[in-house]
């Protein structure tokens, strides 16, 4: 397969350079990827200032490299619409310094990527590895994805397949589970105030929560390695048929 892979850490980081050299044992890969680390902010696209692109080239990867002075989102508009002349069969982006469960996914740029191109109708897979101690196992996340490619190349005839990965610091996981996403840990700010008076809000940590059986969040704390299938329709379909009602009340 042609493999579009894209990231929100940056071209330079750790995590794509070692999923590109697994990708690459099996499949054509083209990296286009943000030229430093555009973290959380999830689908946004640039429209007021042009996009720089250059060529990068990688020792040990084979493929055409290309960062992007942009978001993740962009690099996938920029890779359908201009720096990719061949059919792509699939975009992957990551693997994502940092887990990216629950409703963190929201916010991220390495889950928008990968519904980016769900717009374009392609399947797309979004990787995501926990850090520990400053270490992630992205090897293992490389490793998993191209396991999770190979068991649904089949289904991508479905062009909007969404599979969300995630991958715990672990020695050897349990196995997989297919499962839905948590709930959402929120963060808490310190607020600090300046000698000059200028006060400043700084993320200081996040709530606990208890991990819902059956979640991302669950399975992962228990050592397994995590997949689920997401959709972007935000349409709330519980509700559409009331809320006519309401606004066709006399």
């Amino acid at each position: 397969m042609r493999i579009l892979l894209t990231n929100d850490d940056g071209i330079m980081a750790e995590g794509i350079q070692v999923l590109a050299k697994e990708l690459e044992k099996e499949h054509e890969v083209i990296i286009i990827a943000p030229d430093s680390e555009r973290s959380a902010q999830s689908q946004a696209i640039t429209i007021s200032s042009p996009l720089t692109v250059k060529e990068i080239h990688f020792e040990g990867l084979r493929c055409k490299s290309y960062s992007v002075s942009g978001t993740p989102a962009d690099c996938v508009r920029v890779g359908f619409d201009k720096l990719i002349k061949d059919e792509v069969d699939m975009v992957v982006s990551g693997t994502n310094r940092g887990l990216n469960a629950g409703m963190d996914i929201l916010y991220s740029g390495t889950v928008s990527a990968a519904i980016e191109a769900n717009m374009y109708k392609k399947p797309s897979l979004a990787v995501s590895a926990k850090v520990k101690d400053g270490k992630c196992r992205f090897d293992l996340a490389a490793e998993y994805a191209c396991k999770v490619i190979e068991k649904t190349k089949d289904q991508h005839k479905y062009s909007n397949l969404l599979l969300n990965v995630n991958v715990p610091f672990i020695e050897k996981p349990k196995g997989m589970k297919v499962c839905r996403i948590g709930d959402q840990m929120l963060d808490y700010y310190e607020m600090k105030t300046s000698k000059e008076g200028k006060v400043t809000l700084e993320v200081e940590g996040r709530n606990k929560i208890e991990y819902k059986r059956g979640t991302d969040r669950y399975f992962l704390n228990d050592g397994y390695i995590t997949i689920t299938p997401l959709h972007y329709d935000l349409t709330n379909f519980e509700l559409l048929d009331r809320v006519d009602e309401w606004m066709t009340e006399s």
